[in-house]
């Protein structure tokens, strides 16, 4: 590679990494602003040290319980579709039993339904079941996804299959080889599938907002929509909210960062 095209090359990884960053750094400057100062035309580009916009979160917002209810979603959520979704995913992957290819045709057509179109009839469950206001009403109905189905699907189809026969020869049966060595092995799609999915719990708004009402009851997504009033918006402890709310799934792709990227790159390999 030439130095000019080095370059250039470095030149757009650099603006595409500011593009990025940018709005991150603008929720922090914000957030140690006042409202005068967030709101001002033109706007400052510098913070002005109001750490207790951070404190103020805590007393506008039940925001322990919010984070608990938060976590508790999200780790249900990422427990369900981590496990269903891997046991559908290796039996239309490795099993053969009648009608498996239209019937894996059907699970990706949900993908093509507006997710907007379940609302309805979800609710009506949960209301039948008298969940509303629950941390079931928010859990259950994401603890599966045709999505992470094709996901960990394209993963197993990846696998060598000299292992599976290996273990039917040892005598192992399907449910063996599923748990003992095809779950490990998938370990980077599973990764994958779990980062996004406790991404999609974290940040989900609408369904909260629909199924419960109380407070100390709503997720962190919901609670913080609440800081937005109907003809003024307290920015400054908003994005400090936000920033705060924000922190856990940082740190947790962070961390899982590089079985993450695995995961995704593995995906499409085969199938």
């Amino acid at each position: 590679m030439s130095e000019r095209r080095a370059f250039g090359v470095h030149a757009i990884l650099i603006a595409s990494s500011l593009a990025m960053v940018a709005p991150f750094a603008w929720q922090i400057i914000t957030s140690l602003k006042t409202l005068s100062s967030a709101t001002q035309v033109p706007p400052s580009l510098l913070p002005e040290g109001r750490w207790d916009n951070y404190a103020k979160v805590f007393e506008l917002l039940p925001f322990g319980h919010q984070f608990l209810n938060t976590v508790l979603m999200a780790a249900g959520r990422v427990t369900g579709q981590v496990l269903f979704c891997s046991m559908a995913a290796y039996a239309f992957a490795r099993l053969r039993f009648p009608g498996k290819n239209v019937l894996f045709a059907v699970f990706l057509s949900v993908l093509m339904v507006p997710p907007q179109l379940f609302v309805i009839p979800q609710y009506q469950i949960m209301s039948s079941l008298g969940w509303l206001n629950s941390l079931q009403a928010i859990i259950v109905p994401g603890l599966f996804s045709a999505f992470g189905v094709f996901l960990l699907r394209q993963f197993f189809l990846a696998l060598p299959r000299e292992l599976e026969e290996a273990a039917r020869l040892d005598g192992a049966g399907p449910v063996r080889i599923y748990w003992s060595i095809m779950l490990p092995l998938a370990r980077p799609g599973l990764v994958a599938l779990a980062v996004l999915t406790l991404l999609w719990a974290w940040n989900d708004l609408f369904w909260p907002l629909v199924v419960n009402t109380d407070p100390e009851k709503m997720t962190l997504s919901a609670g913080l929509s609440a800081l937005q009033g109907q003809y003024q918006t307290d920015y400054p402890i908003l994005m400090a909210g936000s920033l705060i709310a924000s922190l856990p799934v940082i740190a947790v792709f962070v961390f899982l960062q590089r079985q993450f990227i695995q995961g995704i790159a593995h995906t499409g390999s085969k199938g």
